[in-house]
């Protein structure tokens, strides 16, 4: 006769052949949402090019995406590798909901089911781009994670894990905080509050702050660059954030499993079992609230709902233990899978820019293509940010190759993501392309005389005759020609053999941008 400890490890290798087999299909899910035609996005190119500046802060960003960067070009610096790590970072978020769901007692079904409803949703869009948001998550889920822990054994390790995590999502991202913000407030006024006399909460925080300790020693040696980006992001993108919308956002990001959602906040109320757990939704309320007040982007509240699919799913597997509900059990999962699959070609990159332009057309109210401007364009901005970038890089190794070998030639560019492409898609050994935008400005290297300059500039601004002045030679060598990308018209020009000094003139300019970073202050 087989011993129960038997059944239980057949049962537990099972479930973990169906964890790899979802970890699996997410990736594979990743790496077919983008068609073939379209680049990197913009914002990716300024994380690489961090790889080679490595430090404890940069103006846009904490430093954890920049070890990631240095770790791709370790790799191979390829495409693949540049999508891999999103990608797993969403299949360590479902890794665990999973686990969650196990610590609860919850069946398979419930952990195939909360698999389902974060592969098939507004996770995947995060996570084809290598940007700070999907460790975000990934970050939020852990803390989450962590206190579900602790409120389910007591052991104060749980709360170093929730510091540990907290530290970590402070060097990703500063969003975190919004998290720790809304997450006191549900702690106060549920049964959990006990926790705050507990002294090593208090040391949990302390673990946080040692972690997070060198880059808020980089924000102060450097001014707090963190303001100036925050001021810049609401003077420029939050300001066309509306509050309703950012609400009714929230519905959209899981709009095929929100049944799922509507359940999790249920069962925190009716199912004894999870009333003790009911902080969570309590701290969604609050972070929320918290948003909405400040004009947040609707997609920084994400980290907020994973860790719920596994009280939902556990709960609606229960609802449906009975008779007739079996039957369902199938169309619960069917349901997510397809709507997905029906709002794909209207929220992912799956075809090329033609493609999408006939989608919009059949479905205008379905297709989110407003800007940070304001404006409704063709294309959603993520997808007309990548597009244009390698015929940037083309046309400017073409530059390059035109000016004299033995002199400093410098790449001057208009925003980051130019410079940033560039850097990452030339051909040719050494070019460095710079510019005055976000990072750039620490980066930019006067050591050398420079004798010609290549200007990367926006066709709004053009070319102007006092910098072709100052040169003896001027060609303008080409422009971005895919009317599709957000670059359409930007100006590859070649100025040769400078008449006055150039270096100085960029140290002025520099020196002029970081006094307005202080200045803002």
């Amino acid at each position: 006769m087989s011993h129960p400890t038997t059944f239980l490890k057949i049962y537990m290798n099972q479930r973990n052949i169906f964890l790899l087999g979802f970890i699996l299909l997410k990736f594979i899910l990743q790496y077919f949402l983008i068609d073939s035609s379209y680049d990197l996005h913009r914002d990716e190119y300024l994380h690489l090019d961090q790889a080679h500046h490595l430090a404890w802060g940069y103006i846009s960003v904490p430093p954890m995406t920049s070890w990631f960067s240095y770790l791709i070009y370790l790799l191979g610096k390829s495409e693949f590798w540049v999508k891999f790590f999103p990608a797993l970072f969403g299949a360590l978020t479902i890794a665990l909901v999973w686990k969650a769901i196990e610590r609860l007692g919850g069946s398979l079904y419930a952990q195939s089911l909360a698999s389902i409803c974060l592969i098939f949703s507004a996770l995947a869009r995060l996570n084809i781009l290598f940007q700070p948001n999907s460790f975000d998550i990934l970050a939020w889920t852990f803390v989450f994670y962590s206190l579900l822990c602790y409120i389910q054994t007591g052991r104060n390790k749980w709360l170093y894990w929730l510091g540990a995590g907290l530290g970590l999502g402070i060097l990703n991202k500063y969003n975190i905080a919004f998290q720790l913000l809304g997450l006191v407030p549900a702690l106060l006024i549920t049964s959990e509050r006990k926790v705050f006399k507990n002294p090593h909460l208090y040391a949990a925080f302390g673990l946080s702050f040692l972690i997070a300790l060198p880059n808020l020693l980089w924000q102060v040696q450097n001014d707090f660059p963190v303001v100036w980006h925050m001021h810049m992001l609401s003077k420029y993108q939050l300001v066309h954030v509306n509050r309703i919308d950012f609400i009714t956002e929230q519905f959209f990001f899981f709009f095929g499993s929100v049944f799922v959602l509507i359940l999790a906040a249920i069962s925190y109320f009716t199912h004894p079992a999870f009333r003790k757990y009911q902080v969570f939704i309590w701290a969604t309320v609050f972070t929320l609230s918290i948003f909405t007040y400040f004009r947040a982007k609707g997609y920084y509240a994400i980290g907020l709902y994973p860790i719920h699919f596994a009280f939902g799913a556990i709960y609606l597997s229960h609802l449906l233990s009975k008779s007739w509900g079996r039957y369902l059990k199938p169309v619960a999962m069917i349901i997510p899978v397809g709507l997905f699959i029906f709002a794909a070609p209207m929220t992912f990159p799956i075809g090329n820019p033609d493609y999408l332009k006939r989608v919009k057309n059949r479905h205008p109210d379905l297709m989110e293509n407003r800007w940070e401007d304001g404006e409704i364009h063709d294309l959603p901005q993520d997808f007309a940010d990548m597009l244009g970038w390698k015929e940037l890089a083309e046309k400017v190794d073409l530059a390059y190759s035109k000016a004299p070998g033995g002199e400093y030639t410098v790449i001057i560019c208009d925003n980051y993501g130019q410079a940033g492409a560039i850097n990452f898609y030339t051909k040719t050994v050494g070019l460095q392309a710079i510019t005055l935008n976000a990072d750039y400005v620490n980066w930019i290297d006067l050591s050398r005389q420079i004798k010609n300059i290549i200007l990367v500039r926006e066709r709004v601004d053009g070319i102007t005759e006092r910098e072709i002045s100052f040169f003896e030679k001027s060609e303008e060598i080409g422009i971005i020609s895919d009317p599709n990308a957000r670059e359409y018209g930007t100006i590859i020009h070649l100025l040769l053999g400078n008449k006055t000094d150039i270096n100085a003139i960029l140290e002025k300019e520099i020196e002029q941008k970081r006094t307005e970073l202080k200045e803002i202050n």
